[in-house]
């Protein structure tokens, strides 16, 4: 399968995930405190580089992948680095430098849950929702509890690693996996052409 395809799968599938966790914040009222980055800032974030491909599929195309290559190369801090800070006197509030493009695991965090040792759903979410938003959140337990859909780690990241079984099933700290993700447009247009390949996946 191309990367064009691969992209354009991921996606098909973002978007889809985008439209559950509409409705699910609709319904619950649940929502992210305005410049708030707190989870971006977590030094532990594990992703899959094929979430990320489309993030790097678009810096090839603009030109870009080898200089956020070299700045991945370099990067020590374990923080994403996708991850801007509004400033060194605000912690914990900035936002995601690359929105549009951000992983799969950057969209489920906060409206998505995980199944617990008895089967049942559990929102995984933030402290600073479950404490700020105590009430809706036990809400949206509850609604979860009576069968309110919700998206669930486990699905999503089963369908991702359909569009590519090795890359989806590679887990390893974000910033890894955004070289990674890099490394593999760059070495699959090694030998090919862009335009061909774009065409060929329309």
């Amino acid at each position: 399968m191309s990367i064009a395809k691969k992209v354009s799968d991921i996606e098909a599938l973002f978007g889809e995930l985008d439209s559950e966790i509409n409705s699910f914040q609709s319904t619950t009222k649940l929502k992210c405190l305005s410049n708030c980055g707190r989870c971006c800032t977590h030094n532990q974030v594990d992703a899959s580089p094929l979430e990320f491909l489309p993030w790097a599929y678009q810096l090839y195309i603009n030109g870009e992948a080898f200089e956020m290559l070299e700045a991945l190369a370099e990067k020590t801090s374990k923080i994403c680095h996708n991850y801007n800070p509004i400033g060194l006197l605000e912690e914990g509030k900035g936002n995601c430098s690359t929105y549009e493009y951000r992983g799969l695991i950057c969209r489920l965090f906060g409206y998505g849950a995980n199944t617990d040792k008895y089967g049942k759903l559990r929102l995984a979410t933030c402290k600073i929702i479950k404490e700020d938003q105590a009430l809706a959140f036990q809400n949206a337990e509850n609604m979860v509890a009576d069968g309110l859909p919700i998206p669930v780690f486990t699905h999503y990241y089963m369908r991702l690693s359909q569009v590519d079984y090795q890359l989806g099933n590679t887990i390893v700290p974000i910033n890894t996996a955004l070289k990674i993700a890099i490394e593999e447009v760059l070495q699959y247009y090694m030998y090919r052409n862009l335009e061909d390949d774009v065409r060929g996946a329309a």
